[in-house]
């Protein structure tokens, strides 16, 4: 790539996040619309309506319940999305990515506020579509990242900590796959400064991740809590926007998001979250690569806070698992590991996990 542009998100963090709404937003226009959840809504419009100062909210919008473009074609024939200057997207990782999706297709400016700690959404240039029956598709790329992310820590820590829970095992992912995929390759800058930050997806989940979930139960917005959070919503989505400035996903993923989004195909999602699904397949991903050292390490980790360490905490039979093991080694998302992913030698490691 001789010629191109980066472009990388702001962001406010902290209890009083929503104040610089108006200060962020007013640039762009003077009216917008709100996308989100139900529940996201729920908790947050009334407090960004009162920090919107002179922007006008012109209406607020169910997403539709799944990242799909069934969704996406269904709010572009909104009068109120039509005539906005600007959308407010609010909620978590799907309303989120719904909302950026939407955006790009009508050349829109799109301001995130996540009202969940679960994934990097806020910040990131892509989104993952899903079929309305909530069967992965494909990441959907653009050039723009959000213009804002409102991180409001005191509505993230009166969510329910599952989120969070979940959202440190998608967080260390991005340094494990993305290292893998990357090996004995010398990348262009803008890869290598998104591997070098991947150390900050690792590290301070493995410090604070502990602390900020015991935190997170108690409502109380802490050190920990606020490290975590920026590591989660932060640091992840800006590894992703240099990871993916090519619209690949060969550095941004691996074999433990190959093994999420071939399970989405029986309904994992209806009982269990996304990064908490990844951060079993990091496991997967770290003994196949003979990384045993830091599979115990992980191991040990995912133990001390209750996330998945076998397939039947994830409630997969081994009939499925082996089903659908050649789906996993077909996946993109390994496309450019540095070794081709064998379904045999997969088959032993799930033997070995359990």
């Amino acid at each position: 790539m001789n010629n191109y542009s980066m472009t990388l998100p702001d962001y406010s963090i902290g209890e009083n996040a929503f104040m610089d709404i108006e200060k962020f937003c007013a640039p762009w226009g003077k009216t917008a619309v709100m996308i989100g959840g139900k529940t996201a809504l729920e908790k947050s419009e009334s407090a960004i309506r009162q920090n919107c100062g002179s922007i006008i909210i012109i209406g607020s919008l169910w997403y539709g319940g799944e990242a799909s473009y069934e969704n996406v074609a269904e709010l572009q024939k909104n009068t109120d999305v039509q005539n906005a200057d600007m959308i407010f997207a609010v909620g978590g990782g799907k309303a989120l990515d719904t909302c950026k999706c939407l955006a790009d297709k009508l050349g829109k400016p799109v301001f995130t506020f996540p009202t969940i700690a679960s994934n990097c959404a806020c910040c990131t240039c892509v989104s993952i579509m899903y079929t309305p029956e909530g069967a992965f598709i494909e990441p959907y790329f653009f050039d723009n990242a959000p213009v804002h992310a409102f991180i409001n820590t005191q509505i993230l820590t009166d969510a329910p900590e599952k989120y969070l829970w979940a959202g440190m095992g998608d967080t260390y992912a991005k340094y494990y796959e993305a290292t893998i995929s990357a090996r004995g390759e010398n990348p262009e800058h803008f890869k290598a400064l998104g591997l070098a930050m991947s150390s900050m997806c690792k590290d301070p989940i493995f410090r604070y991740g502990a602390q900020a979930y015991a935190d997170n139960k108690a409502h109380r917005i802490s050190d920990a809590f606020r490290e975590t959070v920026l590591a989660v919503c932060v640091t992840t989505g800006l590894v992703s926007i240099m990871l993916t400035k090519d619209h690949t996903p060969d550095y941004n993923s691996g074999l433990a998001h190959a093994c999420f989004y071939t399970w989405t195909t029986i309904g994992i999602e209806e009982h269990h979250i996304h990064g908490e699904i990844v951060g079993f397949g990091v496991l997967v991903c770290l003994l196949y690569d003979g990384q045993t050292e830091e599979f115990e390490k992980v191991k040990a980790f995912n133990k001390s806070v209750g996330l998945p360490t076998k397939l039947a905490d994830l409630e997969i039979s081994a009939d499925d698992a082996d089903r659908l093991m050649e789906t996993i080694c077909s996946m993109s998302d390994i496309r450019h590991y540095p070794y081709k992913v064998d379904a045999e030698k997969l088959r032993e490691v799930f033997r070995i996990i359990g």
